[in-house]
């Protein structure tokens, strides 16, 4: 049975991951995985492919055994993974709630490192595995910091593992959008804290650029280019100087 499995699939980034794979992919399945239950079995009604709803919780370790019990079950050939599961939260670090704060880290980092390897021994040559970071990956955000920290770890696991892996032929890319208008700002804008968006794109900018960059093997995708030319400039320059500009254009000293 080939499948493809998408995290964070009940909206946002991984609803429209689910529709791309969808398009893209002749599949028997696509595993969807989220929360909300009502939400991802709206996919079943949208999509060609038959879609399997599976309401995990992520950011909670017993969620990782009922994957691990149901690729056991079936043995599935996955051919593409899609960690699109995450959210981010805006203010400052000392103010935001602890708990919220390290789910950041669970199901961001975490749950993105255990679905890797759960999956990894259901794929094979030709395969893929796209992980969600962003545009903070390539530097500190302050007053997102926990955030930008874990999507830091996104890219750098997603680089050294597509690197592990060539051999056996299996892709990895991490794709680092810049602002993308989803639920996930619902989430993580509290107040002002974070004032200033340069540009928008949407979810399904985003994802379709992954799609045309993953037929290319590209080992990072980022749509638009000035985002592109900001993550070149952002490598070359001082760190203290990408906080101190980012902390001007929000407002603060």
């Amino acid at each position: 049975m080939n499948i493809a499995i998408v995290t964070g699939a009940s909206s946002g980034m991984g609803r429209e991951f689910v529709l791309a794979v969808d398009r893209e992919y002749d599949l028997d399945e696509i595993w969807v995985i989220a929360r909300r239950e009502d939400r991802l079995r709206e996919l079943e009604g949208i999509c060609r492919t038959k879609v399997r709803t599976i309401p995990l919780d992520l950011s909670l370790p017993d969620s990782f055994l009922t994957v691990q019990s149901r690729l056991s079950a079936e043995e599935p050939h996955v051919r593409i993974l899609v960690n699109a599961a995450g959210y981010g939260l805006f203010g400052e670090f000392s103010t935001l709630d602890l708990a919220e704060q390290l789910g950041i880290v669970d199901l961001n980092s975490r749950a993105l490192t255990a679905m890797c390897h759960l999956v990894l021994s259901c794929m094979q040559a030709g395969d893929a595995i796209v992980n969600l970071g962003s545009n903070s990956s390539w530097q500190p955000v302050p007053y997102m910091g926990v955030y930008a920290a874990s999507k830091a770890f996104v890219l750098s696991f997603s680089r050294s593992l597509g690197r592990e892996l060539k051999n056996r032929g299996i892709h990895v890319m991490c794709v680092c959008p810049g602002w993308v208008k989803t639920e996930f700002m619902d989430r993580a804008k509290r107040d002002d804290t974070i004032r200033y968006f340069d540009r928008w794109y949407t979810a399904e900018q985003v994802a379709d650029r992954a799609m045309r960059d993953l037929k290319k093997r590209k080992p990072v995708s980022i749509l638009g280019a000035p985002v592109r030319r900001q993550v070149r400039l952002v490598k070359h320059l001082p760190v203290g100087f990408v906080m101190d500009t980012w902390c001007r254009q929000q407002g603060k000293s």
